[in-house]
């Protein structure tokens, strides 16, 4: 009977570390915790300029301003040697027309020549 305890703790134990141990490994993304995106080092005016850019650009969809969707499109994309963007693409979009608008939006950036080709995310908030 004592055995059957000991076992049951164990597992118990065993089960509650796996739990924790997975939870501390989602919870580490880099960009989440400091919120700088390290595309915008090759950006002229850094971040700050960079979110403003897309703030300013960015036209609210019809069809998700009137069904009021709001949310985070990202979109990836290449940065070449020369500072242009290719091979954009929406990775994440929540409808209405958002990832088309956001992938619109991040296409008119433009970044210095890094001098190296990159893949890189760039965040886009839909927010009403």
């Amino acid at each position: 009977m004592k055995g059957k305890h000991i076992f049951a703790a164990a597992a118990f134990a065993f089960c509650t570390a796996g739990a924790f141990a997975t939870q501390a490994q989602t919870t580490k993304p880099a960009t989440a915790q400091t919120g700088k995106l390290p595309v915008a080092e090759h950006y002229p005016g850094g971040q700050d300029s960079l979110v403003a850019h897309i703030q300013r650009n960015i036209q609210y969809p019809a069809l998700a301003k009137r069904n009021r969707m709001q949310g985070q499109c990202i979109i990836g994309f290449t940065l070449q040697e020369d500072g242009s963007i290719t091979n954009a693409k929406i990775l994440k979009e929540f409808g209405g027309g958002t990832g088309q608008e956001a992938l619109r939006v991040v296409q008119l950036l433009r970044f210095n020549a890094p001098g190296y080709s990159q893949q890189y995310s760039v965040p886009v908030n839909f927010k009403l």
